[in-house]
């Protein structure tokens, strides 16, 4: 069987910890891309002169043209300006809006039949950009937000409770920024509700440390914003899809009549395999986590009507 290949455009530092990680555990053959001359190169090469300590069989490579990404299965999209303290994600829209445009026009002329990955920010919006923008099926567009933001709430919920990190599993939906969704209802420490394991009053600072989980950490680093998490959770979900897990992992994938929701990209649990986004199940949700998960929908809708893109 010949090795997958991943495509990751953009080798900042997202795009270079998601190569790094998927080269480490030998997920696929990967390929960076970048418009900064010898920065890809440099990276990969660099990357490839620790094989021989990590014993990964698959390579790195970097590029500069889309040429070198012909045939991927995988293309993640990780291209844009990134936060700066003060800056919030739809401070992004308009800029980040023109370079997904050109980026997926490349990616997917070179490989028609990949899925594509958006990473870049506003996520939820980028990832309708990237669907209308490229002509594919939606299973075949998503964005990795949910993964993120789920492994922040599990973090703050090992701090809390002083729990095992794998005995929590915690899930968040909705948009990818200040209105998302923590449900500490459905996340359970060692099998228990959240809500069973901690007072009202520390569930609440959980989540809210959840949600201005990556805020935080664009204030300390003063200039640039979060990509070990990220780009780990992007490593995740390409390894789900590539491997054909069938594992239910927050994503950011187009809703049809999911939760009352329809012709919008938003986060919510979703099935990952090889083809992409395999199923979205509904979920049960209580009226005011519905109510919550659709308010953080409206934003979106306003964001992508804003690019002219809605309906």
């Amino acid at each position: 069987m010949s090795q997958a290949k991943v495509t990751v455009v953009g080798a900042g530092q997202v795009g270079a910890t998601a190569a790094f990680v998927m080269a480490l555990k030998g997920t696929a053959d990967v390929v960076l891309v970048d418009v900064a001359e010898g920065i890809p190169q440099g990276k990969a090469l660099d990357m490839m002169h620790a094989r021989s300590i990590e014993q990964f069989g698959v390579s790195v490579t970097g590029s500069n043209d889309y040429e070198a990404t012909a045939g991927s299965d995988i293309v993640v999209v990780t291209a844009g300006l990134p936060r700066k303290p003060g800056m919030t994600r739809d401070d992004l829209l308009a800029i980040n809006g023109n370079i997904i445009r050109s980026v997926v026009e490349q990616a997917v002329a070179a490989s028609p039949e990949a899925v594509l990955l958006c990473v870049t920010n506003p996520l939820d919006v980028m990832a309708y950009l990237a669907w209308r923008v490229s002509g594919l099926p939606a299973s075949r567009v998503l964005g990795m937000g949910g993964v993120l933001d789920s492994a922040r709430f599990a973090y703050f919920i090992a701090r809390a409770t002083g729990a095992a990190i794998s005995d929590i599993d915690a899930v968040v939906v909705g948009a990818h920024g200040d209105t998302m969704v923590p449900l500490p209802r459905l996340s359970t420490v060692a099998g228990r509700p959240l809500t069973e394991v901690l007072p009202a009053e520390q569930v609440a600072e959980v989540v809210k440390s959840t949600v201005y989980g990556g805020a935080e950490v664009v204030s300390l680093l003063k200039s640039g914003s979060a990509f070990y998490a990220p780009g780990t959770s992007v490593a995740a979900m390409v390894a789900a899809m590539l491997g054909d897990t069938r594992q239910t992992m927050p994503s950011c994938v187009l809703l049809d009549g999911q939760y009352g929701l329809s012709d919008v990209y938003l986060n919510v649990p979703a099935v990952l395999g090889r083809s992409g986004v395999v199923e979205v199940p509904e979920w049960g949700l209580t009226d005011e986590e519905l109510s919550a998960l659709q308010a953080s929908a409206a934003g979106i809708v306003e964001a992508v009507a804003s690019l002219g893109l809605g309906g």
